[in-house]
């Protein structure tokens, strides 16, 4: 099986560094019954933006999962900038998601007693990595959130607290920033100002961005999307346009 691989923005040569991501012959199965991924094979680029679309059920969250190293596959081999955790123990990848991955979940995930600045931070307290400051104001400053850093998250508003995970989940300079529906508890109108910044990020920051979502117009952000259906990468698509998106989803809703 051939490797889809996500384009990058430009065409920089980034000769001689691995690939943010790499996912070669991914499987996973549950009960020894029930597989969720089929052979899965995908390469993401540093530096790019790339979207997993597909119906429920059709294997897209067990694919962030496993890229992300929060569950582990049954067979095949996952990378992040080519160190391989798909065999690392439980322990081992909790270290590696601290210092060299980030989240942006639907829900926030910001523990309510914690300031903004706190919540930021964690993640490198966690590690035990000191906070470089220079790098934490100017990512605060360039997500709009420098004035917000002593309230708590129960004092913002959604578009405003998933800015706040935006932050964190850059503290620790990542691989890869994995992005679980990160619109689906906004308004529209926010949705796409969250939207814009993970694409500023990705172009001005050259950050890598894996992001799930079951909305098109999010997905068409992106430089390619990844349609995923029954395991198996239905698509590969590069820039396509919302409208595709959906009706490329209804037709697999009909299968």
């Amino acid at each position: 099986m051939s490797t889809l691989t996500a384009p990058r923005p430009d065409l920089r040569s980034d000769t001689g560094r691995p690939p943010a991501l790499l996912l070669t012959e991914v499987t996973k199965t549950y009960d020894g019954a029930h597989t969720a991924l089929d052979r899965v094979s995908l390469e993401v680029q540093r530096g790019s933006f790339l979207a997993i679309m597909g119906p429920s059920g059709s294997g897209k969250s067990t694919l962030l999962h496993c890229a992300a190293g929060l569950d582990a596959p049954t067979s095949g081999e996952v990378r992040i900038g080519g160190t391989e955790i798909s065999r690392l123990s439980e322990t081992q990848r909790t270290r590696l998601r601290r210092s060299r991955i980030g989240f942006v979940f639907q829900s926030y995930n910001l523990l309510p007693s914690l300031t903004v600045e706190e919540n930021i931070t964690l993640p490198l307290r966690l590690a035990g990595t000191p906070a470089d400051r220079k790098w934490l104001q100017g990512l605060v400053d360039r997500v709009g959130i420098a004035d917000l850093l002593h309230r708590r998250p129960a004092e913002l508003s959604g578009g405003q607290q998933q800015r706040a995970a935006i932050a964190r989940s850059l503290a620790a300079r990542p691989e890869v920033v994995f992005a679980d529906e990160p619109t689906g508890a906004l308004d529209l109108d926010t949705a796409a100002e969250v939207l814009d910044l993970l694409r500023e990020l990705v172009d001005e920051f050259g950050q890598t961005v894996v992001m799930v979502t079951h909305d098109p117009y999010a997905a068409a952000r992106a430089h390619a999307t990844v349609v995923v259906a029954d395991g198996r990468i239905d698509a590969y698509l590069r820039q396509p346009a919302a409208a595709e998106l959906a009706q490329r989803l209804t037709t697999l809703g009909r299968r």
